[in-house]
C-alpha cells in the first residue's frame, strides 16, 4: 500500500465527519464519537501554540488509543510469530509496534488540510465490523477506504486495521516483519523496529 495513502487515510480518520444520520450504537457511531474528541483538541486554540505541540500530540495519542485497538493490531501484524513469543516479548513487540504507527501516522496529524471522511456505511457481522468511508480532498479527488473493527469484552468498537483499494495495512506489515524474521531474527526485526522509532534505520 502506498505509504502516502496510509498516512492520509489514518490521519483523516482523526477527522473524521459523517454525512447523513448516524448509525444508531453502531461502529460508525464509535468511530465518530471519538474522533470528535481528536477533532476538538486538534482545533484547541490554546494547544496550537509552539511551546505546547509535544503536550498536543501526547493528547492526541492518549485519545488515539482509545480508537485505535493497538495490541490487536500489533497481535495480527505479528501473525503465526505471535504464539512463538513470550508475554514479555508480546507486550514490547505491542509497545514498539505501536511507537511505530504513532511515527510514520499519528504524528503527521499536524498536517491535515481539510480533508474529509465520508462515512457511507457499516457492515456487522457478531462482533466484527467494516465502516466504508471515502476519503474527499480539497480538488475533489476520492479514496475508498474501510476501517475494520471489532467489539471488545467492555463493549466497544475499536479499529484493529485500515483497507486502502482492499490492501491492508496490517498484512502490509505482516509481510515485512515475516519476511525479517523468516531471513533473519526474532531479534534482528525489534532491532530495527526499535532503531525507526528512534528516529534511525527502517525495516
Amino acid at each position: 500500500m502506498d505509504a502516502i495513502r496510509q498516512a492520509v487515510a489514518l490521519v483523516a480518520a482523526l477527522t473524521l465527519l459523517t454525512a447523513g444520520e448516524a448509525h444508531a450504537a453502531g461502529p460508525a457511531t464509535e468511530l465518530a464519537t471519538h474522533i470528535d474528541r481528536i477533532f476538538k483538541t486538534l482545533e484547541d486554540p490554546a494547544l496550537k501554540t509552539p511551546d505546547r505541540a509535544g503536550e498536543r500530540r501526547m493528547i492526541v495519542r492518549v485519545l488515539a488509543e482509545e480508537i485505535f485497538d493497538f495490541p490487536e493490531s500489533a497481535r495480527r501484524a505479528l501473525g503465526r510469530h505471535w504464539n512463538e513469543r513470550t508475554p514479555e516479548a508480546q507486550a514490547r513487540f505491542v509497545r514498539v509496534f505501536t511507537d511505530l504507527l504513532d511515527r510514520s501516522y499519528l504524528r503527521r496529524v499536524e498536517l491535515y488540510d481539510g480533508e474529509q471522511v465520508v462515512v457511507t456505511g457499516e457492515t456487522i457481522q457478531g462482533d466484527a465490523a467494516i465502516v466504508q468511508s471515502m476519503i474527499v480532498t480539497n480538488d475533489g479527488s476520492r479514496t475508498g477506504v474501510e476501517y475494520l473493527m471489532h467489539r471488545g469484552g467492555d463493549g466497544r468498537w475499536r479499529v484493529w486495521d485500515v483497507q486502502i483499494a482492499g490492501m491492508s495495512l496490517v498484512a502490509s506489515y505482516r509481510a515485512q516483519f515475516s519476511k525479517i524474521i523468516r531471513t533473519s531474527s526474532w531479534e534482528d526485526l525489534m532491532r530495527r523496529l526499535e532503531a525507526r522509532v528512534g528516529g534511525n534505520a527502517s525495516p
